[in-house]
């Protein structure tokens, strides 16, 4: 068995637009996320922190990094899956976000989960 089938933790994102938090005029735009993790693997796994690189339409990289997510570091059995959503502000109306997160699995072994890019955008602003 492989490692990447052992040690395998599928990330989805789900983003939202929140109006009532942003203010365009002052370059101000909010937006939530919803990440569901999904051990896929055949190891129980720990969520230890996050590293995420948050890009706005001019190219400016915020990068964050942090332990765990929402204040939990979930711990997924094979099969099972941790939902939670969080929020990120940009200066413009559109972005992308990527990262990973740092686990590690019930032999020792720490991995990566990778988080794909995804795109940010209010409304009515993509052509």
């Amino acid at each position: 068995m492989s490692d990447e089938t052992r040690y395998q933790i599928d990330v989805e994102v789900e983003t939202q637009y929140l109006p009532t938090e942003s203010d365009p005029e002052d370059s101000r735009y909010v937006f939530a996320y919803t990440v569901t993790l999904h051990n896929a693997g055949t190891v129980p796994a720990r969520l230890l922190s996050r590293h995420w690189l948050i890009t706005d339409e001019d190219g400016e990289v915020k990068e964050v990094r942090g332990a765990g997510v929402v204040g939990e570091h979930p711990y997924l059995r094979p099969g099972e899956a941790f939902r939670y959503t969080s929020g990120t502000q940009l200066g413009s109306a559109v972005g992308s976000m990527r990262g990973s997160y740092q686990m590690v699995a019930d032999d020792g072994t720490h991995f990566d989960a990778e988080i794909k890019p995804f795109v940010l955008t209010a409304p009515r602003t993509l052509h």
